[in-house]
Order: C-alpha cells, then structure tokens, then sequence
C-alpha cells in the first residue's frame, strides 16, 4: 500500500511528529451553558514509515459495539502501530452518545450529511471536518457500526461488489459475512469512496447493548487488517477466523404479517431451510400463535429482537444468493 506518511502530521494545527503520540480535541460546538463539547481524536505515530490508518465509531451516538470496539484497541495498545500511524477516533457524534440517540440534536443523521460544509448544520460541519482534517492524511479507513434500534446484526463487514481490493482486505478482517451493499447516498463511505480511501464499513450487534462476541470480533479483525499492513506489534497474537467468510451478493428482509408479541428461535449467523420455522408472533391472551416461516434458503444475519412488533415490521434479514 502507498503512503501518506509525512514527517509531521498536523491535525488542527497540532503537528505530531513520528514517535510521537497526542490527543487533539475538536470544538464541536460550545453549548447554551457555554460548556465546550469536544470529540477526542488519538494519535499515535511509529518513528518507522508506514500507512495511515483511520479508525472511526459513534457516527450514531446510539450504537455502542463500534465505540466499545475501538475503546479496547485503545485500552490495549492495539492502536500504538510498528510503522505508520494509526487515528482513533471513538465518538464522532458526541451529541448522540451523550444522549443516547442516533441523531444530532436539529434530527440530522450525521451518515447522511457527508461531505459536509463549513456553514452548514452542526452536522453538516462536523462530517466536513472529518472529511478536510483526517481523512486526507489517511491511506485506509476502518467504520465501525451498530444494527438500528432492536435490529441484532451478526457481525458483518459491509463493501460494494467488485472491488478486489477491498474484497481481499475484508476477507482478513475475518468477520462471519461480507455483505455487498451500495454505498448510500451522502454517506461516510461513500464520501470516502470518491476521496479514494479504501473503507471497511463493520456492522455488528444492536443499539444501547454492549455484546462481547460482536466486540470480540471487530478488534480481531482490526488486528489481522493491521497486521496484514505489517502495523500490529509483534506482542499481539492474530488468530485465524473460525471459518471462511459467507459472501452475501443478494437478501431480502422478511416482515410480519401480523402485530403481536414476537420472539424469534433461530439463531443469528444460522443457515436456514424454505419453510423452516424461524420464530412465533402471538397475542398477550392465549388466543394467537403465527408460526413465522422462512420463504427462502439462505443465512439469517439480521434478527429483530424487539418483543413488541408492528405488522410490516422487518424481523428477519436473510441471504437469498452467496458467492460460490
């Protein structure tokens, strides 16, 4: 991979020399108590050359598996690289994570507002920092995200087809699936796509829950990345994944038919039969029981683990064609 590595990196006219490590702290805005709100960006500098990486959790103040993944490669030393330089930054959108919600305070979902703008809504102005003061000194990128409310996502890197490059480093991230999914209109990924910065976009687990194997799985892969980079120091081991990655190149969402209490028996990552039974909706009164089947074969990795559902709720996100 080539480099961006320079002989000082200056981020918010703070310039870190290699070596050398710091904190920079971005003014997101100062609040009507005239508190300064600050998100935290970690550097950390080898004196060899190498590439720049960039880690980056919280987009949705809600999802709290991404910021609890980069927290321990911080925590571990993970992020203090062999060569190069690795960015940490676990809470984007501090607003959300202070308040437990996945959007900024005027509603603006930050993963809708790239490339952003200088005088733009306070979300517009915060993904255009990203995209002026970190994400030009970078050379790869690492997003790590969170199923929506009480959608449980199994762990899952997410890139578009056809991009061998991203397609080898996903396989050495080594999560369950690589699901193949367009980049989205104004978001992060995208505006990197067009800036030409390679993204892993990682998915895994739910909103407002910390689940170990979820955050097990993305600081294993975060390792493998950085090794596969010759980045990750000698005394950190890299394990093997499990098994090979399920390639998902087609799925579909599987909603209820009827409103009701609704509890799923089919596990996360499981393949699944036609006609399979994957869950049961039922009323609070003994009078109802929907046997939820699969109309397909394929892998289930999404569930909705909400007890209460709507008819028309997704429930279910399963696989309807892999790559051989």
């Amino acid at each position: 991979m080539s480099t961006k590595q320079t002989n000082v990196l200056n981020i918010l006219g703070t310039a870190v020399a290699p070596g050398k490590s710091a904190i920079v702290n971005f003014e997101v805005a100062k609040l009507h108590t005239r508190n300064t709100l600050e998100v935290p960006i970690i550097i950390e500098r080898s004196k060899k050359p190498g590439p720049t990486v960039l880690m980056t959790a919280g987009i949705h103040g809600d999802e709290i598996n991404g910021v609890e993944i980069i927290r321990q490669i911080i925590a571990k030393g993970i992020n203090i690289p062999k060569t190069g330089t690795i960015i940490c930054v676990p809470v984007i959108n501090v607003f959300g994570f202070l308040n437990m919600d996945r959007l900024f305070p005027d509603g603006r979902d930050l993963n809708r507002s790239f490339p952003g703008s200088a005088n733009g809504s306070l979300a517009s102005r915060v993904a255009h920092f990203v995209m002026t003061e970190l994400v030009p000194h970078v050379d790869f990128a690492m997003d790590f995200h969170t199923g929506g409310a009480d959608r449980f996502n199994a762990a899952q890197i997410r890139i578009v087809e056809q991009n061998p490059r991203l397609t080898e480093l996903a396989h050495i991230f080594g999560a369950p699936f690589i699901y193949y999914s367009q980049n989205l209109n104004k978001s992060y990924r995208n505006a990197c796509d067009k800036a030409g910065i390679p993204m892993l976009l990682f998915e895994g687990g739910k909103s407002f829950n910390i689940h170990n194997n979820i955050t097990n799985t993305g600081v294993n892969g975060a390792k493998r990345v950085l090794h596969h980079f010759g980045m990750l120091r000698s005394k950190f081991k890299v394990s093997r994944p499990k098994a090979d990655a399920v390639v998902i190149k087609e799925s579909k969402w599987l909603r209820a038919k009827y409103s009701g209490m609704f509890k799923a028996t089919v596990d996360i990552n499981a393949p699944v039969k036609k006609g399979d039974v994957l869950g049961n909706i039922t009323d609070p009164y003994g009078s109802f029981n929907y046997f939820v089947k699969s109309p397909y074969s394929g892998y289930v990795f999404n569930v909705n683990e909400s007890p209460i559902i709507y008819q028309g709720d997704a429930i279910f996100h399963i696989s309807t064609e892999i790559e051989a």
